[in-house]
């Protein structure tokens, strides 16, 4: 998500790095870099425009450029021009107390993923304690009828659907005098979409919201669109006052250009965000994490929040207890894997690391079924091999490989993997965050230059490191170089 744009402004405010004194016309150089990279974004040019204004006139200033940091000053003002840019976000639902009915409306052009984003959005009020009712109320195109009720039954909220109706704001009126006598609290309109906007479409969408009355209008837009996603909010916003848009597939190649637009153009902010095809994806958007992902800074708390829910928290803390007693298993290994093995999981999670972006980009080829190769080798071993790596010989190697149908050398290979993590794991307990981060981006460093993840031997004083060993091949090629030019 975004990897374009937050490649070509870490290389703009990268250039404003390593001069030895910033001026006004570098400063300004450095910046027109900026501009460009919000451009190829694909964002807005009146919003580049208001944006760039707001960051040159605090950023040429004498504050600026005579300050210890000049680049740092520039980057947090680019931050909170960003955080300004899509924000402030009201992620309320202003949802009614359980006794009277809430409605939600959504609307949205077709394909914008707004059927999907109804059931998302009900399994998300589900989880927190409200009975939703989804209602087919798009009855434009007869498999949205099929879509909602299968998206009900999988997250286990009934769907209300009239096929016999022609007129959407009867059925749905209906739907809410339905919702009252199940007890439903909370009800959910999937209203018509269409391949663009018409006088029709908007004709039916203003009834319904004169006769339904909802409490909230989200409008769904597609996040890959860009431009035209933004255009479609100011028109839809003019004709209904959207309360909040939802931007959908902020998971696959946006270049961020309609994210950072929305909010400029129609006053509406984006509310929440779609990150996946899972019911479970979607996501509350906020600016300033955006905006810290933007910059390269990673996303701390939403990392925290993903692993929260993804990861089993007395799994994890019977871990680290026993990572602080140097106790790592090759069965603690095994479902340290099986947590993160999950499709996409681990790519969604070094994207929200700082500095991890380039092994994350180096995992986009990970191919999470790789695993289950790596489980049989573990689920071959015998219990004392799975404790004591130090049994595995070249016989048990063998045995081992038959037993999970692959090479020898593979479960050399997977040991030797298995051992450079538990030096790091059992490193890394009992760290606070700042340090754990130091020791991921050290392990970033080895594997960006080409390196494996492989356990450290334990220097012994007498041999050279492979650090000073390159540092001596440098000063003889150095030295030859020297003599060759002598002759």
């Amino acid at each position: 998500m975004f990897e374009a744009l937050q490649d070509g402004l870490s290389g703009a405010l990268n250039s404003l790095r390593g001069k030895g004194k910033l001026s006004e016309a570098n400063m300004r150089d450095g910046l027109k870099l900026v501009e460009r990279s919000l451009l190829e974004a694909d964002v807005n040019f009146d919003v580049v425009r208001h944006f760039m204004d707001r960051v040159v006139e605090q950023a040429v200033g004498e504050k600026v450029l005579k300050a210890l940091n000049p680049e740092q000053q520039v980057i947090g003002i680019v931050y909170q021009e960003l955080c300004d840019l899509m924000g402030p976000v009201d992620h309320s639902l202003h949802l009614k107390g359980k006794e009277e009915v809430t409605v939600l409306m959504m609307c949205g052009l077709q394909g914008a993923g707004k059927t999907t984003t109804c059931g998302k959005l009900g399994k998300m009020l589900t989880e927190s304690g409200r009975k939703p009712l989804l209602v087919a109320a798009d009855l434009q195109r007869p498999a949205a009828i099929d879509q909602l009720q299968v998206l009900g039954e999988q997250v286990g909220i009934p769907v209300y659907a009239d096929r016999t109706e022609k007129d959407p704001v009867k059925v749905c009126n209906a739907a809410v005098r339905e919702a009252k006598k199940l007890g439903a609290d909370t009800v959910i309109l999937d209203t018509a979409g269409r391949l663009h906007i018409d006088a029709e479409l908007m004709g039916q969408l203003e009834r319904i919201d004169k006769k339904c009355g909802p409490e909230q209008i989200y409008l769904v837009v597609d996040g890959m669109t860009g431009q035209d996603a933004v255009n479609s909010a100011k028109a839809f916003n003019e004709a209904l006052e959207i309360d909040g848009v939802i931007m959908t597939k902020l998971d696959g190649d946006a270049r961020g250009g309609a994210a950072l637009s929305v909010k400029h153009v129609t006053g509406v902010p984006i509310k929440f965000m779609g990150t996946g095809e899972k019911l479970e994806a979607l996501e509350q958007f906020h600016p300033d994490r955006m905006a810290q992902r933007i910059l390269g800074q990673g996303d701390v708390l939403s990392l925290f929040e993903t692993a929260q829910k993804e990861f089993d928290q007395d799994q994890m803390l019977a871990q680290e207890e026993k990572l602080k007693k140097g106790e790592f298993t090759l069965d603690d290994f095994r479902k340290q894997m099986a947590m993160i093995a999950k499709p996409g999981l681990m790519q969604k999670m070094m994207g929200m690391m700082p500095g991890m972006g380039q092994m994350k980009d180096a995992m986009d080829d990970f191919d999470e079924s790789e695993m289950n190769g790596l489980f049989g080798i573990i689920d071959s071993m015998t219990p004392a091999e799975k404790i004591n790596t130090k049994l595995i010989d070249q016989s048990r190697r063998r045995r081992i490989a038959a037993g999970a149908g692959c090479e020898p050398h593979q479960v050399g290979e997977m040991v030797k993997q298995y051992e450079a993590m538990a030096q790091m794991m059992t490193a890394m307990a009992g760290k606070g965050m700042r340090e754990r981060m130091k020791m991921m981006n050290e392990v970033q460093s080895g594997l960006a230059s080409g390196g494996t993840l492989a356990r450290k031997k334990q220097s012994t004083g007498k041999r050279l490191t492979n650090a000073q060993k390159a540092k001596m091949r440098k000063e003889r090629e150095k030295e030859m170089r020297k003599r060759r030019k002598r002759r």
